[in-house]
């Protein structure tokens, strides 16, 4: 069953894409009652196809973040419970909109999708569900596992931090209007305990310098952050995308 989103003025620039199908909708809710929270954001929620179902969560503190004007202004009229609720902005340029701990839900955006991910990681201790639609070369590049070729820099600095599940695929028919790419529904669940890294910046630092020379050895591509009697060892045969995040952690402790 589709429901067609609220004739809009469709806005490119903001890569929006207004999800129609009450199929994904469905699914997209029930993943989300899986877990147990009080606090939940909306990320871009658009013409409400999400909003008018989370907004029903009992016992909820319910928040949405959306930078269209033209849509704030729809979404208040349609659910006047949104009055003082919705933040108009950038996801990418709010402060953490909840005090204690929250969810973050939404059909992202697709030209900043990386980025919220990364944002959502320095909010990490804030934020222990995510279900986000993405991309799906995203969306499997944040679920990937070592020796997948599209395992990379995200997935590693993600996987630190979460345990990633691929949920679903979604057709671009799913859409309106689709977008050229289909879409993957992925949960992000924080892990219970924090990766041993000699601190986070050296993990940052490691994993990035490693997947910037993907094709080389990784004694190639990150001589640079260890002395070459640590570049001895047979761990540096391999290539980055060999390497679990368990790996790259170990060998923070070793960077000179």
């Amino acid at each position: 069953m589709l429901s067609f989103a609220p004739m809009f003025k469709i806005k490119k620039s903001l890569g929006q894409h207004f999800l129609k199908d009450e199929t994904i909708i469905k699914k997209i809710i029930d993943a989300v009652k899986e877990d147990t929270f009080t606090n939940l954001l909306e990320v871009g929620p658009g013409g409400g196809a999400l909003t008018k179902h989370l907004i029903q969560l009992p016992g909820i503190h319910f928040k949405a973040v959306e930078l269209d004007d033209e849509k704030t202004g729809y979404l208040i009229k349609a659910y006047p419970v949104l009055k003082d609720n919705i933040i108009a902005n950038s996801f990418l340029d709010i402060d953490e909109p909840f005090d204690t701990p929250f969810t973050v839900v939404g059909n992202f955006p697709y030209n900043i999708s990386t980025q919220i991910l990364f944002k959502v990681l320095d909010w990490k201790d804030k934020v222990p569900v995510v279900i986000g639609m993405f991309q799906k070369e995203v969306a499997q590049r944040a679920a990937s596992k070592e020796g997948n070729k599209v395992y990379g820099v995200l997935s590693v600095l993600i996987q630190a931090f979460y345990e990633v599940e691929y949920l679903f695929d979604v057709s671009n028919q799913s859409f309106n209007p689709p977008p050229k790419v289909q879409s993957g529904v992925i949960r992000l669940r924080r892990k219970t305990t924090d990766l041993n890294v000699k601190s986070d910046r050296a993990f940052r630092v490691l994993v990035k310098t490693a997947f910037n020379q993907r094709r080389k050895t990784l004694r190639n591509a990150v001589k640079s952050l260890f002395t070459p009697e640590e570049l001895n060892d047979e761990i540096f045969n391999k290539r980055a995308e060999a390497l679990s995040v368990e790996d790259f952690a170990a060998l923070t402790f070793r960077m000179s």
